[in-house]
């Protein structure tokens, strides 16, 4: 037999069969998603403070850019979440 022969085959793994789960994500993804959705939250806070500033409508603004960054960090992890689904 040649080492060809005896050698398992190289280049990246077959697929999973079609019906088989994904593989769980690992810590990395869930870091990820947190970070992603803290991100999200502090840049509509900090918008929401930075506009109340400028235009002296405390805490409206403010408001409106928590609710804003919630809901982007909703859809962040959402989006995330669906690459293991």
């Amino acid at each position: 037999m040649s080492a060809e022969e005896t050698s398992p085959p190289s280049g990246p793994s077959p697929d999973p069969p079609p019906g088989d789960p994904k593989p769980l994500p690992g810590a990395v993804a869930f870091l990820n998603m947190g970070l992603s959705a803290a991100v999200c939250v502090a840049a509509g806070v900090f918008l929401g403070l930075w506009l109340d500033d400028v235009f002296h409508t405390a805490p409206a603004l403010l408001l409106v850019g928590l609710l804003l960054g919630l809901v982007t960090a909703t859809f962040s992890v959402i989006k995330l979440i669906r690459q293991y689904l």
